[in-house]
This record gives structure tokens, sequence and C-alpha cells, in this order.
């Protein structure tokens, strides 16, 4: 059984367990609805869509770097919600371009490294596009094992080099 059944089948397990302990709760009667008119609330300041200030203030959206696993290049599920909001930053705002830089660590070949940079940034393009994001507004660069964060060689080390970083060329 592959990983996604399994948590598939873990999940429905764990809904079925949660809905066999509800308890039986005794209904009240229905509070008095007071019926005086009120003044209306007042509308929301924003329209719900991102600007630029979002950029550095939404949580969401200061996370700009997607890490993988050793030879991957498939975004992992953890960094799906980051996938999300930079897709809906893009729809809100057209003008928006982002560029999308690959990294590898040290071990490997440099063409292998450049050649798996340009896959993790060409996933990361694939997620984005498959949020809603335009193919127009992104670009895929490979720095390949050129511009480690960590230089030392330990997997701790590699690990945090191993990534895509996401970076605004147009707000």
């Amino acid at each position: 059984m592959n990983k996604s059944t399994r948590v598939l089948l873990v999940s429905l397990l764990s809904v079925a367990a949660l809905a066999g302990c509800s308890k039986k709760v005794k209904e009240q009667p229905a509070a008095p609805v007071d019926t005086t008119p009120t003044a209306p609330a007042p509308a929301p300041s924003t329209s719900g869509l991102y600007g630029p200030g979002d950029l550095d203030t939404d949580a969401c959206l200061r996370q700009r770097v997607v890490y993988f696993d050793l030879d991957q290049d498939s975004v992992k599920p953890e960094f799906q919600a980051i996938m999300a909001c930079h897709a809906k930053y893009l729809r809100d705002r057209p003008s928006s371009r982002i560029t999308l830089q690959g990294h590898t660590d040290e071990r490997g070949s440099r063409a292998y490294n450049q050649a798996l940079g340009e896959r993790r940034g060409n996933g990361v393009n694939s997620a984005l596009q498959a949020n809603g994001g335009s193919a127009s507004q992104l670009t895929v660069v490979s720095y390949g094992e050129e511009r480690p964060v960590c230089t030392e060689s330990n997997e701790s080390c590699w690990s945090q080099n191993r990534r895509v970083e996401i970076v605004y060329t147009a707000q």
C-alpha cells in the first residue's frame, strides 16, 4: 500500500472514530431574538486581495523557501499551503513576477546539480500553476550547488541547501 493510500485510510478511520464518540446533547429552547433595528455593520476595509505590503506582513507570503529531500524535485505536502498563498498573490496582482531559484547541495556532479536545481524550480513552478498562478509570471533559474547557504559537509547543512527560493522581481 503506498503512502498516500495509508494516510487516507488513517484519516478516514480517525473521522469514523470521532463520529462514533459523539455525545447526545439536550436541545435548549432558543433564546429570544432581538428585533430592534441596529446600525449596519461597517464594510470590511480590504477586499480580500493581496497587495504589495502583504509580502512583508503576511506570515504565509513571508515563507519564500521550499526545501527538498535528497535527489527529489517534487514539492513536499507541507509546502502546499505556501504554494497556495503565493499563487493567490499572483492571481490578485497580475503585474507581479517571481523568479524561482533552484539550489542543490554539493554532492553530485556540477551538471547533475544544475539539472536538479532546474527540475526543483520547475516543480515549484508546476505547484504554483496548479494553484492558479500564471506561467507568464514565473521564471525558473538553476544555481545548482553554486550558492549554498551553509558550507559544512553534513546532512544538516546539505538539507538547507536543497531548496528553491521564491524571489519577487515585480510586486
